[in-house]
């Protein structure tokens, strides 16, 4: 551990500003219009969980949606072949907590979704996943707590997709939409998106 590190949350508070007014709209205790459009169109994610072997975070991509959203609060996602280490699965057993990033290529804005997670290997449900012949051998639920998109800077910093094409992310909803819509219309999304561009460039780094 450092000499010289930050022991309190009042202490680390005071070292920044307060959270803008979009960054606290934007989370939401289940899908919204836009959340849901946008996680359809997203074929990767990030899983995180915690158990007692420590931590875990885990790609998952799929040829389609990456998961099924059974309704506002709850996802499915099959867990496909991998290595057989099981260190998601495993972590859901033990501990539910569980919290999902998603991506779609050629967009700056990733998704993410709080949850509780839990591993289910009922025949029907896997069955309802099959794909060429082959099902998944578990299924994972998540039960939503909280949606929110993240803030677009550090893939703009890393020049994520670089100059490949960015069709995936034609017709995705915006952060101000995604922002309109959970206000009804009191957030001004137009106005947000207008200028988030150069708000972005001189807040980067």
């Amino acid at each position: 551990m450092p000499q010289s590190h930050i022991r309190s949350i009042d202490e680390l508070e005071a070292l920044y500003g307060a959270p803008a007014e979009a960054s606290l709209l934007k989370v939401t205790p289940a899908l919204t219009d836009c959340y849901r459009r946008w996680i359809e169109r997203s074929r990767f994610c990030v899983v995180s969980t915690v158990g007692p072997a420590g931590c875990d975070a885990s790609p998952r991509g799929d040829a389609g949606p990456v998961v099924r959203i059974q309704d506002a609060q709850t996802l499915l996602m099959p867990d496909w072949r991998g290595n057989n280490r099981l260190d998601t699965l495993r972590n859901l057993v033990d501990d539910p907590r569980a919290s999902l990033m998603f991506f779609v290529a050629g967009s700056t804005t990733v998704l993410r979704v709080n949850a509780q997670g839990y591993v289910s290997a009922d025949p029907a449900l896997v069955q309802n996943f099959e794909q060429q012949g082959k099902r998944p051998t578990t299924v994972m639920m998540f039960k939503i707590q909280e949606v929110y998109p993240q803030c677009a800077r550090a893939l703009m910093r890393a020049d994520l997709w670089g100059q490949e094409s960015q069709a995936d992310a034609v017709g995705l909803p915006s952060i101000g939409d995604m922002l309109r819509e959970i206000s009804s219309g009191d957030f001004d999304g137009a106005a947000y998106d207008a200028n988030w561009p150069a708000r972005a460039a001189k807040s980067l780094w």
